[in-house]
């Protein structure tokens, strides 16, 4: 097992040159944390992209062109050791600037953006030799009033750090605590996946895992809910009535990568979920009886015995891709009418 705080210190260059984005700074940092063959999963429309080269033209090139102020906020980061023998590190924050041109056809607002994402790295040789990462690029279309596709369930919000506020606070993190939290949310998971197949809800014991104020917080395009009994109201009913034979996590035949760090746990697969859409009900998706796969890129965040937080990123424009749904043309469609091209801000200003 590799030291976590040799793992996080491999990040921050990479991290300092974004806090205050600068393109030379940047494309040198990726280039000194990567490896040049390294193999770089973002989520879609971007793909694999073949090295950070590929990954600053793809990606960053044209969100700091549409942010010009751009920023890289953490609020989360951790390191750790998979059960396969395997170093990652995994970062949670968000990218903001003002939005002043279109992103992705994403049309431009004028004001304070933000975009949430979780970045997870694996280290061999003291470099990165794998990236998988989510963006919440829906989160940037409902600020723009150009998501196409049905409301959320839960709530949209500015999603916030750790209530902790420990998310960067590397001190007290001990092998103990690492273990016990893992332990602590291997068992909720191994709990969960056996609703609905197994029984009713009460076979997930999740009075035993979760506090009664827990914050989930879900993707754009999902939402956050509150206590057990939002997260069951405003996803779990609806995306087990849609997609009950999910598997995923610690079941079915996809690799997930787990580690913990002390009251932090975190989880990453490309992809780590399988599941068919055989019900109605979530995200307006027709019952099509498909197979889809599911990435989710998750962070919990353990207070005393029971899971207080839970960040969830998933790949929502993928799922939707797998059915056929161009989310991106639907996007175009319903915003060809507004005007396109740069804002110079103060606007009208003498």
């Amino acid at each position: 097992m590799s030291d976590p705080d040799r793992l996080r210190a491999l990040i921050a260059p990479l991290r300092t040159a974004m806090a205050n984005f600068d393109s030379a700074l940047v494309q040198s940092a990726l280039g000194e944390v990567m490896a040049a063959d390294a193999t770089l999963r973002l989520c879609h429309p971007f793909g694999d992209l073949p090295g950070p080269q590929a990954l600053y033209a793809a990606a960053y090139a044209p969100l700091f062109n549409s942010l010009p102020d751009l920023e890289r906020r953490d609020w989360i980061v951790s390191a750790g050791t998979d059960a396969d023998g395997h170093d990652w590190i995994g970062c949670a924050g968000h990218y903001v600037g003002t939005f002043t041109r279109p992103f992705l056809d994403i049309p431009q607002t004028g004001h304070f953006a933000h975009m949430r994402f979780h970045e997870f790295y694996r280290v061999e040789d003291s470099r990165i030799v794998e990236m998988q990462a989510i963006w919440d690029i829906p989160e940037l279309m409902m600020q723009a009033g150009a998501w196409p596709m049905v409301p959320s369930l839960g709530r949209e919000m500015y999603i916030s750090g750790p209530a902790s506020q420990d998310g960067l606070f590397f001190k007290a993190r001990t092998a103990t605590q690492s273990a016990q939290s893992l332990e602590t949310v291997i068992g909720m998971l191994t709990n969960l996946s056996r609703h609905p197949a197994e029984g009713g809800p009460e076979i997930m014991h999740a009075e035993k895992y979760w506090d009664p104020r827990m914050n989930w917080y879900g993707p754009a395009g999902i939402g956050t809910a509150r206590g057990v009994a939002g997260f069951r109201n405003w996803h779990q009913i609806p995306f087990l009535n849609a997609l009950p034979d999910r598997r995923g996590g610690t079941t079915g035949t996809l690799n997930c990568h787990f580690f913990g760090d002390g009251a932090y746990v975190v989880a990453t697969g490309w992809p780590n979920m399988q599941m068919t859409v055989t019900g109605d009900g979530w995200l307006g998706i027709a019952p099509s009886g498909q197979e889809i796969t599911m990435r989710s890129l998750d962070f919990w965040r353990v207070e005393g015995e029971l899971i207080r937080e839970n960040w969830v990123l998933v790949d929502l424009l993928d799922v939707y891709e797998q059915l056929g749904v161009d989310v991106f043309a639907r996007l175009r469609e319903f915003n060809k009418a507004r005007v396109s091209g740069a804002l110079s801000l103060p606007i009208g200003a003498n």
